[in-house]
């Protein structure tokens, strides 16, 4: 229990920020959502607005404090990575064989 007015008034700040904090995460998430959505449906027009939705989020969220700037930067940049990663050919199926290393010769 807080005892002085100063911890009183802290507790009562940290509840208030924590509230506009969570909306703020709670928005940004769903922009990602948003986004891995748009990349699934693979429109250009909506992958990019998605991503500059994401981006402008995130950097609001990081300027508010709601999120620290370097996570902000990282998910920016992982988010741009996923819309430059290149289209790979289909992974071999799970009980497919594949070529192994001969083994190695006994020395004698």
């Amino acid at each position: 229990m807080a005892h002085t007015n100063q911890q009183r008034k802290r507790i009562r700040q940290t509840e208030t920020a924590n509230v506009k904090h969570t909306a703020t995460r709670s928005k940004v998430a769903t922009l990602i959502k948003k986004f891995e959505a748009a990349l699934a449906s693979a429109t250009p027009e909506n992958i990019t607005n998605a991503f500059k939705a994401a981006m402008s989020e995130l950097a609001k969220a990081a300027q508010k404090g709601a999120i620290t700037p370097g996570a902000a930067s990282r998910k920016t940049s992982r988010l741009a990575a996923k819309i430059n990663k290149p289209v790979t050919a289909p992974t071999p199926k799970a009980g497919a064989k594949t070529a192994k290393a001969a083994p190695k010769a006994k020395k004698a």
